[in-house]
């Protein structure tokens, strides 16, 4: 039960940080658009910060995964192929769309906010495991940018009539080509 409301909390917070703003949105009205008391929501989240730890931490520990099994892999070709399979995988995942829009639209409010920064990090000690020092710039670029076309491919396309399996498969498909330039 307890989970279930964190999860609704979590739901309507990021519909309406979406929607209004990070900034613009309250408490108070979070918890009206819940139908709960703002003591009911602290019971669950002290700030709106907290909020936000909770939607990014999930993510963070998505990709603290990846990287430690990259990590214990050689630099090979199969290895970038798999870390980009992996992670591809992750972007499937129902809430990720959801967040990544509401970070996009608030990244001026949260551009310091501890937990996004700890997310780049981890985002960039991800792409760092795609390439040696010593491998050519463009070569690092490209495998850089192959990680980076996943989440590209989901804003490109949103207009269109596409379904989120054809997004998603043909970001794959021009992902795993730029592995190999």
């Amino acid at each position: 039960m307890r989970e279930d409301t964190r999860t609704r909390i979590q739901e309507i917070a990021l519909e309406l940080f979406t929607e209004q703003g990070y900034e613009a949105t309250s408490l108070r009205e979070i918890a009206e658009k819940l139908g709960v008391t703002k003591a009911a929501l602290y019971y669950h989240f002290k700030t709106k910060d907290d909020i936000v730890a909770s939607l990014v931490d999930l993510r963070i520990a998505e990709l603290e995964e990846l990287l430690a099994w990259a990590r214990a892999q050689p630099k090979t070709a199969e290895t970038r192929r798999e870390i980009i399979l992996r992670y591809a995988d992750q972007l499937r995942h129902s809430r990720y769309l959801e967040v990544a829009r509401f970070l996009e639209r608030n990244q001026t409010a949260l551009r310091d906010h501890p937990k996004i920064i700890g997310m780049r990090e981890t985002m960039m000690a991800l792409v760092s495991e795609l390439s040696d020092t010593d491998d050519a710039l463009a070569s690092r670029i490209s495998r850089s940018m192959a990680l980076f076309t996943l989440h590209a491919a989901k804003w490109m396309t949103q207009d269109e009539s596409l379904t989120e399996e054809e997004i998603s498969q043909a970001s794959l498909e021009v992902a795993l080509r730029l592995l190999e330039l």
